[in-house]
């Protein structure tokens, strides 16, 4: 385990955004995670798992306990399977599957994340969601320090939502996912189509969180309703509701965390008002 101090967190999130973590590991294997969190736990450190950083916003003031980015990134396929480590980038992962002739990761094509990441949040796009493509997660829990492997049904995925939302004591190691043999030409039409359709339509000259607000079945995307009361291009200081998809907020260049937060609460404030809606964001604190 390497551990380090003082390390700025501006440098680990697509926001490009944050203060320095007091202690900081990466941690390249299990082995690393586990001697991280019975350090932390020995000097009695809050904790932060970080996978790639993009759905994330690190506070100015910076963070007092031991940040942990989850580096391990290998993976296997096998058959119809894949076994990723939690680190492994979703890219990754999805051209692998499309190399192999296996359906049902296009859906991912361009989502700057982990595997781990996008189980934690049960990351969707264009029709599809991490949870559907999931056959177990390997867990190691903080509270027992033992490690243990759980079902899909177990992982209690709902919307943008699972277990390890709720529970923060279970810190995903590896996943396996269920794939479908399928047509290798189609599959990989189908993944650049995703890819240039985030190039069109979402604003990556910016940093940003991604999506920062839940899009809630049977209702309009967040985005709709942020640009339908008004807020597109709306700026707090740095940060602005961008003015190619409202659901995202950029970092202009001078952005903090209290910019992003006050816009945050702006929007919130004025859609509930306006449109009767309680937005619900997705973006998770380091605090």
């Amino acid at each position: 385990m390497k551990l380090q101090k003082d390390i700025s967190l501006a440098g680990y999130t697509t926001f490009k955004i944050g203060g320095k973590s007091e202690y900081f590991v990466s941690a390249e294997n299990k082995k690393d995670i586990v001697d991280a969190v019975r350090f932390a736990k020995e000097k009695n450190l809050p904790l932060f798992i970080l996978g790639a950083g993009s759905n994330v916003l690190a506070l100015d003031e910076g963070y007092k306990g031991m940040v942990i980015k989850i580096d391990n990134d290998k993976y296997e396929v096998s058959g119809t399977r894949i076994k990723a480590e939690a680190g492994a980038m979703i890219r990754d992962l999805v051209n692998a599957a499309a190399e192999a002739s296996l359906t049902g990761l296009e859906w991912a094509a361009g989502i700057p994340g982990t595997i781990g990441g996008a189980v934690f949040g049960n990351a969707k796009a264009f029709e599809g969601k991490t949870e559907d493509s999931i056959e177990e997660v390997e867990v190691f829990d903080i509270e027992t320090e033992k490690t243990k492997k759980i079902t899909r049904e177990e992982c209690g995925f709902s919307e943008k939502q699972s277990i390890f939302k709720r529970k923060k004591s279970l810190i995903i190691l590896s996943v396996v996912l269920r794939l479908e043999e399928g047509d290798k030409d189609k599959i990989g039409k189908l993944v650049k189509e995703h890819i240039n359709t985030r190039k069109q339509k979402h604003p990556l000259d910016f940093g940003s969180a991604g999506s920062v607000f839940v899009n809630k079945p049977g209702r309009e995307p967040s985005s709709y309703l942020i640009e339908k009361a008004g807020l597109k291009g709306r700026k707090v200081g740095g940060a602005q509701v961008s003015e190619k998809h409202s659901g995202f907020i950029v970092n202009l260049g001078t952005a903090s965390s209290k910019d992003v937060l006050e816009l945050i609460k702006t929007v919130k404030k004025e859609v509930k008002n306006k449109l009767g809606v309680d937005l619900e964001e997705e973006v998770q604190i380091i605090k």
